[in-house]
């Protein structure tokens, strides 16, 4: 059943983002989704625990976590901006990798957190192994940023509530 609701919303987004309803783009479409739908079969469906009411619960909550991300990013571009086009931010550009323990459980939130840090200019997710992130970042600023762990209880909030409610 997971396979079929993941190609519908595939081909759904497909269609409304393409515009396009002729056969050639239509089949594009199917066969498009159907290879997406296969290969990440262990990423977005592997647990079955969880309900359409859960996985639409956590739809509308990464809906909102959009706007929170990329205001992050918008603040981190015009940090890196900083950093590189004024005599003080070449000054506070300080590399380094950055090292922390994640609470988060399951490899798709890890994804998510890994991907969302990568987004955000300035820092880039080198290693994951197990819970621990590895993390290079362009100055203390954004080392600090990343340590306050809003981009994890973000992601948290979004796929894993109850890892927020045991903290």
């Amino acid at each position: 059943m997971y396979p079929i609701i993941i190609f519908l919303l595939l081909m759904l987004n497909w269609v409304i983002l393409s515009g396009k309803f002729d056969a050639f783009h239509l089949g594009l479409g199917v066969i498009s989704c159907l290879v997406v739908t296969w290969i990440s079969q262990d990423l977005l469906y592997h647990d079955r625990r969880k309900g359409i009411g859960e996985r639409l619960r956590e739809a509308g909550a990464f809906i909102q976590y959009l706007p929170w991300i990329t205001w992050e990013v918008v603040k981190a571009n015009l940090h890196v901006f900083k950093l590189a086009m004024t005599k003080q931010g070449q000054e506070e550009m300080s590399p380094r990798v950055v090292t922390f323990e994640t609470y988060l459980k399951t490899d798709f939130a890890k994804f998510v957190l890994a991907n969302s840090i990568t987004l955000t200019p300035g820092t880039i997710t080198m290693l994951i192994r197990g819970d621990v992130f590895h993390i290079h970042t362009m100055s203390q600023f954004l080392e600090d940023d990343l340590l306050t762990g809003a981009i994890e209880r973000k992601v948290a909030e979004v796929f894993e509530p109850e890892v927020l409610s045991k903290k």
